[in-house]
């Protein structure tokens, strides 16, 4: 495969739910998340100097729909993380209700919610994250993945998503009302912004 060399990358959406999905992530998934990592989208030789895995992976994060080509250089977020959080977490939701919930379950954004209200299910979220860990420490690693509450017996359409995230050793809980839309360019802009933020929240979960 052939790259031009001003061409610039990113992640899909379904590469940024790969990428960002493990706690402990491996050689690749670390090598994806490096593409959040400046203030612009990388060019390959960009990627490269950030990871030096990137050449080896890219075509086939291409296949799997991981990453895309961009024609030109994509700005990253430029608002403060709790500034634009509410705008980009609202998004993702059929309802345009969410919550951004640490693991510890502090509530760092909220949209179309009431405080008191967001505040439930990002307790919730945190003991999810305690019956999740116990159970792999029990053997079975499923619960570590997305959960999904129906109200209804057909299963069709949830009424609450819990789609856990974990950037740089810091553990989320994207919390959605209604209909999940996590094939949305807005979740690679909230991780991107996660990821710029760094530690900043990493001491509240």
């Amino acid at each position: 495969m052939t790259t031009p060399a001003a061409e610039c990358f990113m992640l899909t959406p379904a590469g940024a739910l790969h990428a960002f999905a493990a706690k402990t992530p491996d050689a690749s998934a670390v090598a994806l998340q490096a593409l959040l990592t400046g203030e612009r989208s990388l060019s390959l030789d960009g990627w490269t100097a950030a990871d030096a895995l990137a050449p080896a992976i890219l075509a086939g994060a291409i296949e799997r729909g991981w990453v895309q080509a961009l024609g030109a250089s994509l700005p990253g977020p430029d608002a403060r993380l709790d500034d634009f959080l509410q705008h980009v977490i609202g998004s993702l939701s059929g309802e345009r209700r969410a919550v951004l919930a640490s693991e510890g379950g502090f509530c760092l954004g909220r949209a179309g919610l009431e405080e008191g209200e967001a505040e439930r299910l990002c307790a919730a979220a945190a003991d999810y994250s305690d019956f999740a860990a116990r159970q792999a420490r029990r053997g079975w690693a499923g619960a570590l993945r997305y959960v999904a509450f129906h109200q209804e017996p057909e299963f069709l359409l949830p009424s609450h998503a819990f789609v856990p995230l974990w950037v740089d050793g810091a553990g989320y809980w994207l919390i959605l009302m209604g209909e999940p839309l996590l094939n949305n360019p807005a979740l690679v802009e909230l991780l991107w912004g996660l990821k710029q933020a760094g530690t900043r929240f990493a001491g509240l979960g």
